[in-house]
């Protein structure tokens, strides 16, 4: 058979249904091999769309989204996305087509050293060199990238390569299993963890990635301890749950915040730095830290680690609560009801244009509780971090290790593949929304119903926060934006303007009952995001 051929049953024998790219001249012996073959491939309409579908892929099923583009400048616009992925810890392998091998010596059209360039933004970058290594680079790709810390790996594919001949078969796929945490690490942090006088759990997406949601529940009601958790890990623990206290990483002073300053002892589980930097939450370096995760820690001067428990998180959070004391209680009530009390106090509120928290609620309030959000980045994040009620995991994703916007509208697309049972809703800023608009393309010619809301302020609306919450003033901020309805219907999908507060619930719902792509356009007031400052201190910025 071909190469390309033989590296299509490579990706069949990784269990891979969907492919996100365009073709290119580089990759047509791969293109040809995928008519013959069970992946589906999805044609997207710029390459940094298909990165953030495969990565948004990833992070649901936990196996590995792919996506694939021609070499030079098709494979330069995979970078964004890929480099979200592997920073937040998605699994993801890119393929990009390369010119022949005689030419890579040399100055040529369109040549890049792509295994060099990938290589510092993935956890695996590899050429193709001779058809017979392809078994051995494809099963590798696939199990660096599935492999805790799961990220991004890459492979590069010369088009003379694809095209010539072997006999050869994939290699067998074997999925690697998590240690079990030491015994002495065990008994220690169920040690320190009984001692502690006041001790705060902060949750991060390992958690969510490792399937421990259960076992952290489980844990934080028999020790009786508060869990706080990061963007990223919304949903961990049920907000309904008792210990649950919301999202860290809004403002320097949020109410969760309070918790880590009262707190002499915090136990980080699933944790990654890159979620929200230790100094923000750990400044004066002198707590008791304990580390429950599938790798050691990463080191940091504000994250002293008095105890690593490295293993799986199941089953640390099991062996630990087996040995350790339960708290008799603890003094974060009053931050819970806090939250509570400001999400339940814009549900009636008639402003328009209309409120973050007011336009969060409807759309709590249309949406199921196991249905999807995914959040872009900007403004409207830091909101729904906050605002945003879950019950489950992976219901509301936020990227924020990258944080790179554009990833809502591609993303959503690819949440509806993932999980075509749930609704789905990307929540963008106007700025985010038309950095990849063209998906809107790609999700109608594929009907794939899915609803966007795009909160509209004609303007960058973070930075402009940040600026008048430092300068008093904003600089070249602002934008104009085209009629969103009249975009919408160009496309072949459903438009909807809201021009009063009221409309927003049942437009909502009208589009989720639609089984097609709906636009929703939805003014913002973020007057209001200068007012929570002035509450909660001086603003986390999360770009």
């Amino acid at each position: 058979m071909k190469a390309a051929e033989l590296f299509v049953r490579c990706l069949e024998n990784e269990g891979v249904e969907y492919i996100f790219g365009i073709p290119g001249e580089e990759n047509l012996d791969v293109m040809d091999a995928l008519l013959d073959s069970n992946i589906q491939f999805i044609t997207t309409r710029h390459e940094q769309g298909a990165a953030f579908m495969a990565d948004v892929y990833g992070r649901l099923t936990g196996r590995a989204g792919v996506c694939m583009a021609t070499l030079g400048p098709g494979a330069t616009n995979l970078i964004t996305g890929v480099a979200d992925a592997n920073m937040d810890h998605a699994p993801l392998v890119a393929i990009a087509g390369q010119a022949d091998t005689h030419r890579l010596h040399k100055e040529s059209h369109q040549v890049l050293d792509l295994e060099q360039l990938f290589r510092s933004f993935t956890k695996y970058s590899s050429r193709i060199l001779a058809p017979d290594i392809i078994t051995e680079v494809t099963r590798k790709a696939f199990k660096v990238a599935q492999t805790e810390k799961t990220g991004a790996c890459f492979i590069e594919f010369p088009e003379n390569i694809a095209s010539m001949h072997i006999d050869d078969t994939p290699l067998r796929v074997k999925h690697a299993s998590m240690p079990e945490p030491p015994a002495n690490r065990v008994a220690y942090a169920a040690e320190v963890i009984s001692n502690a006088r006041e001790p705060i759990i902060l949750a991060g997406n390992g958690v969510v990635r490792a399937g421990a949601w259960q076992q952290l529940a489980d844990f934080a009601q028999r020790m009786n301890i508060p869990v706080t958790n990061t963007f990223m890990a919304k949903g961990v623990l049920p907000f309904r749950h008792a210990m649950a206290l919301g999202s860290a990483g809004l403002q320097s002073q949020d109410y969760v915040n309070f918790g880590f300053e009262q707190a002499d002892a915090i136990i980080c589980v699933g944790y990654d730095l890159v979620e929200y930097h230790p100094r923000l939450w750990h400044p004066t370096r002198d707590r008791t830290i304990v580390h429950i995760d599938s790798s050691p820690a990463e080191v940091d001067a504000h994250y002293p680690v008095c105890v690593g428990v490295v293993g799986d998180i199941k089953h640390s959070l099991d062996r630990i609560a087996e040995q350790a004391t339960p708290h008799e209680g603890h003094k974060l009530r009053p931050l819970r009801e806090a939250l509570i009390k400001e999400m339940n106090q814009h549900g009636d509120d008639e402003s328009f244009p209309l409120k973050p928290q007011k336009i969060i609620w409807d759309l709590r309030t249309a949406l199921g509780l196991e249905d999807t959000v995914i959040c872009d980045v900007g403004a409207h994040k830091m909101w729904m971090a906050r605002m945003f009620r879950c019950e489950h995991p992976n219901t509301c994703l936020i990227s924020n290790g990258f944080a790179s916007m554009g990833i809502a509208v591609p993303g959503a697309l690819a949440a509806r593949l993932a999980q075509p049972q749930r609704n789905v809703v990307a929540v963008t800023g106007d700025g985010g929304f038309l950095m990849n608009v063209q998906e809107i393309e790609t999700a109608v010619r594929l009907k794939i119903a899915m609803v966007v809301l795009v909160w509209n302020d004609s303007g960058y609306g973070l930075i402009e926060w940040k600026q008048m919450n430092q300068f008093g003033r904003p600089s070249n901020v602002a934008f104009g934006n085209p009629d969103f309805v009249q975009l919408a219907e160009s496309f072949g999908a459903k438009g909807y303007r809201i021009e009063a507060a009221e409309q927003l619930l049942p437009t909502l719902e009208r589009a989720l009952a639609d089984d097609a792509v709906s636009i929703i356009d939805c003014p913002v007031d973020y007057r209001e995001n200068l007012r929570l400052t002035e509450t909660l201190g001086e603003m986390i910025i999360h770009l």
